[in-house]
């Protein structure tokens, strides 16, 4: 337990397409707390002791992966590499933190840093700031900003070693970390043919095979409403939203969202949300909040590079919310 994601909030509802009767196959609902959220598994299956069973497994995985990925737990593989920035030493990693630590660092270098990890001294600082109701000075966002870009994170990609060449750097995976840890429960959850399933990650939505005689699982798109936001019947693929509707504060005349802006340290100003449609958790997490940075023109242009993706974009606009739509390239 205990990784929370200061970087993104993920909101999102679920139905589903069919209603149970005596006659009907059942699903079974299992929710368990990790990664400082609520994480639910719906699983579509006959035999509920065996469904448990898989639930649990899936359940430890993401525990597993807590304590390799978490920021708040000083234990942490994650933690330790943070702890030991500075070095000129590049550090060995397990398979999965390297696994998104490379990813992470390919999404910053094509997105010139609109998403970036290291943004962990700027999260800090902001939340203190939220707390306090002010704005933190120039000096405290300077000395931030030493330990904050991406470039300052090197990765040899042969040998899957890692170096964080700035001294008292935070790597903050609450962009990505939940995505990854949905698209692993996948796993082991299809590896006991349990395939009719959906995954909660905190928001974060991972779907296996329809539920038996359906066509798939029913998404309703949640966060703020807009009455052309489309309700989604999808298997095999993931939905992630992000957005700083919901979370902000006032400072300075100005309204700041939870989320932090890599570019400028604090709260985005933006008003926005995104929801992004991915072949995977990870993918569709990580996009989604490098999308609320960039914003619809410039996120839908990164997309368009992207094979079955597709992004729901509003923003607010003096007293109206837009939605804006990008293209799937297939």
């Amino acid at each position: 337990m205990c990784l929370k994601f200061s970087s993104a909030i993920f909101l999102l509802s679920y139905t589903l397409l069919w209603t149970k009767t005596k006659s009907d196959f059942t699903y079974h609902r299992f929710s368990e707390k990790c990664m400082g959220t609520n994480f639910t598994l719906l699983i579509d299956h006959k035999n509920r002791k065996f469904a448990q069973i898989a639930a649990e497994k899936a359940f430890s995985e993401a525990h597993r992966l807590d304590n390799i990925l978490s920021d708040y737990n000083s234990e942490s593989e994650l933690s330790k590499l943070s702890q030991n920035s500075g070095s000129s030493k590049y550090y060995s990693l397990s398979n999965d933190l390297f696994k998104v630590l490379a990813e992470s660092d390919e999404l910053a270098v094509e997105t010139e840093g609109a998403f970036d990890i290291t943004v962990g001294p700027f999260s800090r600082l902001w939340r203190i700031a939220r707390f306090k109701k002010a704005i933190p000075s120039e000096s405290k966002l300077l000395q931030a900003r030493k330990r904050v870009g991406y470039r300052k994170l090197k990765i040899d990609r042969e040998k899957k070693m890692v170096k964080l060449v700035a001294s008292a750097m935070v790597l903050d995976l609450g962009g990505i970390a939940k995505g990854y840890a949905a698209d692993q429960m996948l796993k082991i959850l299809q590896n006991l043919n349990v395939r009719r399933v959906l995954i909660d990650a905190g928001g974060d939505v991972l779907l296996g095979d329809p539920p038996l005689g359906k066509s798939g699982w029913r998404i309703e798109i949640g966060g703020t409403a807009h009455p052309d936001l489309p309700t989604l019947t999808i298997s095999n693929i993931a939905v992630a939203t992000s957005g700083d509707f919901e979370q902000s504060i006032k400072l300075g005349g100005k309204t700041f969202s939870h989320l932090i802006n890599p570019f400028t340290g604090l709260g985005l100003t933006s008003q926005s949300q995104v929801t992004v449609v991915a072949p995977t958790a990870m993918e569709a997490d990580s996009l989604a909040s490098a999308c609320l940075v960039l914003g619809p023109i410039k996120g839908f242009k990164m997309l368009e590079e992207k094979q079955n993706v597709i992004a729901y974009f509003l923003k607010k606009e003096e007293n109206e919310t837009k939605l804006f739509t990008s293209k799937m390239r297939k």
